[in-house]
């Protein structure tokens, strides 16, 4: 695939892929005979899995240590499920605060409703 179908397949822009190339979060993409990026399927199971983890809000570090630990081999499958496990526990933690901000604005916009209500009230006259 060019780097424009795989932009357009992953809603990414062809800075992205890149800089995500540049920075080591996807492997060298191979290049044909004008020198055109060749994407394979493997190169398109990296952005997408880069792209989960970046929408969940992993940071670009924590994804560039992932991968170079992966692409050391499997001596370093515990590092790389330690590094997911610490991942995780920091989504946990931003899902809470978000969960907790909501709320909040729940109970503000209800509020505000609640103030709506009255004043429609107060402006209605008896017949």
């Amino acid at each position: 695939m060019t780097i424009t179908e795989v932009s357009k397949k992953f809603d990414l822009s062809q800075d992205t892929l890149r800089y995500y190339e540049r920075i080591g979060l996807i492997p060298r993409v191979n290049r044909n005979k004008s020198g055109i990026r060749d994407y394979t399927e493997e190169d398109c199971k990296w952005i997408e899995f880069i792209k989960c983890m970046r929408n969940a809000g992993l940071q670009i570090e924590a994804l560039i240590e992932y991968v170079g630990l992966f692409q050391q081999g499997d001596a370093t499958i515990e590092a790389r499920k330690e590094l997911l496990i610490e991942q995780r526990k920091q989504l946990i933690a931003r899902m809470e605060d978000m969960q907790k901000t909501l709320e909040h604005l729940n109970y503000k916009i209800a509020v505000y409703e609640q103030v709506v209500v009255e004043k429609e009230k107060e402006l209605k006259r008896p017949d």
